[in-house]
């Protein structure tokens, strides 16, 4: 077996795979998010790490090969010496930075930021300075005694292996092709010195995306895209050079540029519609089933990431009448969520330079063909839902297996174990709800920034 770690924002997953990407076993363990604050969202380091030894010791017998990891990233750990927490991790999700994180980038001009990260991206709440700054500024006892400042993955693999250590692609905006980016980590004094080695990803894994790029053969797929559905959405392509504003381009890897945009509520999504509907997760997808196209959701309900990156920007519903149903909302929450996909598309293929002619589909929205069939829709294009939903898995699993030696290349990895479960074509235009879509946040966008 080869064994992949997935330590994600609702849970960490464990999964073993024969050596032709055939899935064996898969073990789930999940923990909460804690919102202390508005706009604060915190997870316990150990719960991760509980999490892991619980999935490895389910494994079923057999021989294991190689085990690799993966993890969300833009959630940082401070770590002390003796490599313990010394405070909830700062996930992703966070907005508390978000001022701090808007100082830093007004330093520098477009074209600074081009220089120096390939496009004129926005530093946002979760850029690693500004939540170091944050530390630092409001508990400087913490900041003193933190050692390590790392990502879930880091943390795990060094509570199995005793080694430190990260990869160039989980360093989102503090990393590039020659290692850490001077003018980033120099923001914050002393940052320079609590950031581990980089190493190859092989060697110690890398973010959760990266593992899902890997784990659909996108670097190798020619003019086919990914979209990953998990709690948040990742969409992204692969080209031989390119950048464009909105999206990140990841440091070359196989030869090519990953070109990716993550959002901030995908599933994420679904489930605070569960709540606030008081319908199960099943019956959510069961309610939009039977609803009827119309209304307009726009996912923004902690702010947004790729490719608006505004923390200020609130979710809406438009379109409600008399006439709405529940299951009207509920395909809206659905149709939003690809919506968003739709916008970062724009992104990714405007780095690209040229149209992704499908895309494939992983991560638990996968399990929903309406989901599928409804992201072909407003995609207006083939959707190709993987045999392996979780490709992050696959991902982790692949690199490891590739750092032990059972393949040579993460190419040859994913060309014997990536397949297609089913395709779905579009059936019908989506273009006028999308139009009213991208309409809606020009329109309101002063108006939510004073309701913050």
């Amino acid at each position: 077996m080869i064994v992949g770690i997935d330590v994600g924002t609702t849970a960490v997953k464990v999964s073993a795979f024969t050596v032709d990407g055939t899935l064996v076993h898969t073990h789930s363990v999940p923990y909460p998010i804690s919102r202390p604050q508005p706009g604060w969202a915190e997870q316990d380091p150990l719960d991760w790490w509980r999490g892991t030894q619980a999935g490895l010791a389910a494994l079923p017998p057999g021989e294991i090969l190689s085990i690799g990891i993966v993890s969300q990233v833009n959630t940082h750990v401070f770590a002390d010496a003796a490599l313990q927490p010394l405070a909830p991790a700062i996930i992703w999700q966070d907005q508390r930075c978000a001022s701090i994180a808007a100082t830093f980038d007004a330093q520098f001009s477009a074209e600074e930021k081009t220089r120096i990260w390939g496009s004129p991206i926005v530093l946002d709440a979760s850029f690693l300075p500004a939540r170091a700054e944050w530390l630092a500024s409001t508990s400087p006892s913490l900041w003193d005694a933190t050692r390590w400042v790392l990502s879930p993955k880091d943390f795990i693999a060094a509570q199995l292996t005793g080694r430190v250590a990260t990869d160039l692609l989980s360093s989102v905006r503090i990393a590039g092709p020659s290692g850490y980016i001077a003018e980033a980590v120099a923001l914050v004094d002393g940052l320079s010195d609590r950031l581990p080695p980089i190493l190859p990803p092989e060697e110690v894994g890398t973010m959760d995306a990266f593992g899902a790029v890997l784990g659909t053969g996108l670097p190798w797929s020619g003019r086919r895209g990914m979209v990953l559905c998990g709690t948040s959405l990742v969409v992204a392509g692969a080209s031989a050079s390119g950048a464009a504003p909105g999206i990140v381009t990841f440091p070359p890897y196989d030869g090519v540029l990953v070109h990716a945009g993550p959002t901030q509520a995908a599933g994420d999504a679904v489930r605070w519609w569960s709540q606030v509907s008081g319908l199960s997760i099943p019956a959510v997808f069961e309610s939009a089933a039977s609803g009827s196209s119309g209304v307009v959701f726009t996912p923004y309900l902690a702010g947004e990431r790729a490719p608006l990156w505004d923390s200020s920007v609130r979710a809406t519903f438009l379109g409600l009448q008399s006439s709405t149903s529940q299951a009207d909302m509920s395909r809206a929450v659905l149709e939003g969520v690809a919506m968003s996909g739709r916008h970062v598309l724009e992104s990714v293929e405007q780095a690209c330079g040229f149209t992704l002619e499908s895309l494939t589909f992983s991560g638990g929205g996968a399990r929903s063909p309406l989901w599928a069939q409804i992201f072909a829709d407003v995609l207006g294009r083939s959707v190709e839902r993987l045999r392996v939903h979780d490709s992050g898995t696959l991902g982790a699993a692949l690199l490891g297996a590739v750092g032990a030696g059972v393949y040579p290349s993460v190419a040859e990895a994913a060309a014997a174990t990536v397949s297609v479960d089913s395709v779905f074509s579009p059936t019908k235009s989506m273009d006028t709800l999308y139009s009213v879509y991208r309409d809606t946040y020009e329109a309101l966008r002063d108006i939510h920034s004073r309701m913050v």
